[in-house]
Parts: C-alpha cells; sequence; structure tokens
C-alpha cells in the first residue's frame, strides 16, 4: 500500500465523484487531506465524511486559484501532491454550441486547471506530483462532446509541458483519464435517462461502469514513491471503451 505519511495532498473538486474518492484514498495512505469545491455545504459535508480540511473556492475564477494558493501557502506551508481534478461537462453539437456553454466549460476544465498548475508551482516541494484529472473523450469522436473533449486533450497536452519544465524539480506531473464512471458528472450528462447506461456499458469492452474507488487508487499511487520515475504520462481507465471507437 502507498505510504504517504507527512504528506499534504490537496484535490479541488474533491467533494464528490473520483475527487471525493481520491481525496479518501489519500488520506487514508497518511496524507493531510485538504479539499476544495465551489458549494459550502458540500465540501464541508464531504470534509466531515473524510475527516479532511476543506476549502471553497471556484477553479473557473483566476481570482479564486490566487487566493486558494496563497491560503494554503500561508496556513499548511509547502505541498506535496497536487490533485487537478474540478470539472464540468456541457454536451452540444457543433451547429448549436453557444459562447455561455463553451466558457463555461473551457473556463473550468482548462483554464482552471491551467491556472491551478501554474499558481501552485512556488507552493510545491521539490519531488511533489501533479495528477490531473482528463477523460477518455480527449481520445474519441463522440458527437456533441467537441467543447469538453477539445478542453480536455488541450489539458492533456499542457501535462506533457509541464512535465518537462518541472523535471528540473523532480516534479512530476501525469494526467488520468477516466472513462464512463458512475459519478454526479454523469449522471448530469445524461447517465440516468431511459436505457443511457445500458447504451453506454455496451461499448465497454469490461462491461460495466467504473468505480470512483478505482480512480482514487490510481491517482494514490502516482502521487506516491513507487512511482517516481513516471512523468508525462497519460493513464486511461475507461474499461477499454476508448478501444471501440
Amino acid at each position: 500500500m502507498t505510504n504517504l505519511t507527512g504528506k499534504v495532498a490537496l484535490v479541488t473538486g474533491g467533494n464528490s465523484g473520483i475527487g471525493l474518492a481520491a481525496a479518501q484514498e489519500l488520506a487514508q495512505a497518511g496524507a493531510r487531506v485538504i479539499i476544495t469545491g465551489r458549494r459550502k455545504e458540500a465540501v464541508e459535508e464531504a470534509a466531515t465524511l473524510l475527516g479532511v480540511d476543506g476549502l471553497l473556492a471556484d477553479q473557473s475564477k483566476l481570482t479564486d486559484i490566487e487566493t486558494l494558493a496563497a491560503l494554503v501557502a500561508q496556513k499548511y506551508g509547502r505541498i506535496d501532491i497536487l490533485v487537478i481534478n474540478a470539472g464540468i461537462s456541457k454536451l452540444t453539437t457543433i451547429e448549436n454550441a453557444t459562447e455561455e456553454v463553451y466558457d463555461e466549460v473551457m473556463n473550468v476544465n482548462l483554464k482552471g486547471a491551467y491556472f491551478t498548475i501554474s499558481r501552485f508551482i512556488p507552493v510545491l516541494n521539490d519531488g511533489s506530483s501533479i495528477i490531473v484529472i482528463s477523460s477518455s473523450s480527449a481520445s474519441k469522436a463522440t458527437p456533441q462532446t467537441s467543447i469538453y473533449a477539445s478542453g480536455k486533450m488541450a489539458v492533456n497536452t499542457v501535462v506533457k509541458i509541464a512535465a518537462v519544465e518541472l523535471a528540473p524539480r523532480k516534479i512530476r506531473i501525469n494526467a488520468v483519464s477516466p472513462g464512463p464512471f458512475s459519478t454526479a458528472i454523469m449522471e448530469k450528462t445524461g447517465l440516468s435517462a431511459p436505457g443511457m447506461q445500458d447504451y453506454i456499458v455496451a461499448r465497454v469492452p469490461l462491461g460495466r461502469l467504473g468505480i470512483p474507488a478505482e480512480a482514487g487508487k490510481l491517482i494514490c499511487f502516482l502521487a506516491g514513491e513507487d512511482a517516481v520515475f513516471i512523468t508525462g504520462a497519460e493513464y486511461m481507465i475507461d474499461g477499454g471503451q476508448s478501444l471501440n471507437q
């Protein structure tokens, strides 16, 4: 089991889904964990459930990211693990896309991830680990996902460039790309519609949806000493769905 005793970890969007599972795994491995989110009640509830610290921040706003980085530095000093999980998904055809939907998705998924990496670099210890939650959608051509998928593809490129830039400080950065998981974000994109779950599962070779804890364990592995020679990589965790184009 990964041992993260003495490490400090921050998980954005850690109040639900894969973020919550990652926070739980990191805490169980011995890390002191901080979760963030933009809904006060949800963050407080999750923090109490896990026995971790909770902070409010909207990852779509640069001012919130900078305030969060300053607060974390002041309260905790430098951190060792940064999990960038906060994200949203909105479906639309390219023809019917609106600027509002485009900005909403990109501001969280791309701008938020980019500037969270950027502003937290000074707060990270040498030898730290950054894990960015991307998506298997970046590797697929699924109708109505053009905004979401292009944002995640851009994030994967940022991960590779950051891996090179941060290597002199032995800071590792990797992407975890979940496929269909049973999470709130999947529910919001229509998983609960009649027949939708069966439709998705039929295209997953392993025949089921992912369980958040499974992604949490992968994130915990990438945060630990067993992954010290891994950087700039993308880990697909989708039950083989991306093999079926």
